[in-house]
């Protein structure tokens, strides 16, 4: 049972809120409803701010095609990313106040031969429609493409699209090694521009640095600081050798938080000034322009009110989106994290909570 829409009596005006249908019914003088067997079931947190309900949607969320990944008989990561039974994932989106996810697969095959990855990729997409279509009012996805074989990466990106209904598509960080500034991804980039899709980028990881062993250790350093490392250099990258500019109509959504940049993407504007006859040909703004103009999105997984303020500061509030990283720990309040963030304004809440995500993947508000 569902209220959207409703507002906590007691709730004042201008207030945040989570009802749930008991809690309503508790307010009205009414019972709450009997639950079948005697068993009750997990209540479902609904988001309202100010007297307005309010659909989240979590763009960072993980799952995985076992049916794919046995062509290249890739692992399985975490059992949380199979799909057979979303009944946990469900329960751990309706205590979190998370209304949608958008799954994506963190890409494992980009060394994978042409038609093998063909295979994969449409195994990986139909199954994706499928997870979807079971779930319609909780489920969309990232299609995935196989960036090894541009043309090719651009042709099921198309198909995607026009024939299976997805509204964005996930990349990694790097492609077998190889920056997403490359030239010879510009198929692939020219294709999602004019598509008008959303691209999620998850890095995975600065492998390069592995065998020199700076991130061995303690600390789980290839993830703590390989991650977002990651990210970083690609996001650095797409600016400085004109990627963005070259596409303008290009829209990327950085997963956590965009990694360190925008955390020091001032030193970035600094370089131009300090070493213009070193950093090679001039992105046509300066690279802090990029974060707030329109082409370059981030998720909230910065895990605290001031970070998540300063990211905001730095980008703007219409530039993010909510993640969670289902099924990782990494954590379990990202709505609490925007409702507590000081310094917004309700539009620009329900924005971040779910209204950019809204509009970027096509999802009925």
């Amino acid at each position: 049972m569902s209220l959207t829409g409703s507002v906590v009596p007691s709730a004042p005006p201008g207030a945040i809120a989570f009802t749930d249908c008991e809690m309503l019914s508790a307010a009205a003088g009414l019972s709450p409803p009997a639950h079948p067997h005697g068993h009750a079931h997990p209540r479902r947190r609904e988001v309202v701010v100010n007297g307005k309900r309010v659909k989240t949607i979590d763009v960072h969320a993980h799952c995985c095609v076992p049916k794919a990944m046995t062509l290249i008989k890739h692992p399985l990561e975490a059992p949380g990313l199979l799909m057979d039974d979303t009944s946990t994932r469900i329960a751990a989106m309706d205590a979190q106040g998370i209304d949608v996810e958008a799954l994506s697969i963190n890409p494992y095959w980009y060394r994978a031969e042409r038609d093998v990855a063909a295979e994969l990729i449409k195994v990986q997409n139909e199954t994706l429609v499928e997870f979807c279509a079971a779930n319609p009012d909780r489920f969309v996805a990232f299609a995935t493409a196989a960036l090894q074989h541009p043309e090719l990466a651009a042709e099921q990106v198309e198909h995607a699209v026009k024939k299976l209904g997805f509204k964005g598509v996930g990349v990694g960080g790097s492609v077998a090694g190889e920056e997403l500034a490359n030239p010879r991804f510009h198929p692939f980039w020219k294709k999602c521009e004019e598509l008008g899709v959303l691209v999620f980028m998850h890095p995975l990881g600065t492998r390069e640095l592995e065998p020199s062993g700076r991130l061995g250790g303690s600390g789980l350093l290839t993830n703590t600081i390989g991650n977002p490392l990651e990210t970083t250099i690609a996001l650095s990258h797409l600016i400085f050798e004109g990627t963005l500019d070259r596409f303008p109509g290009l829209k990327i959504c950085a997963a956590h938080g965009g990694g360190f940049l925008p955390s020091y993407a001032n030193r970035s504007d600094a370089v131009i000034r300090c070493f213009p006859d070193r950093v090679g040909p001039l992105p046509k703004k300066n690279p802090t322009a990029y974060l707030k103009d329109g082409q370059l999105f981030f998720d909230t997984i910065v895990f605290t009110p001031e970070a998540l303020r300063h990211l905001i500061a730095e980008t703007g509030p219409g530039q993010i989106m909510i993640g969670t990283d289902y099924p990782f720990p990494w954590t379990t309040t990202e709505v609490d994290l925007v409702l507590s963030t000081p310094g917004l304004s309700d539009e620009q809440r329900i924005a971040i909570l779910g209204g950019t995500a809204a509009k970027l993947l096509g999802i009925k508000p």
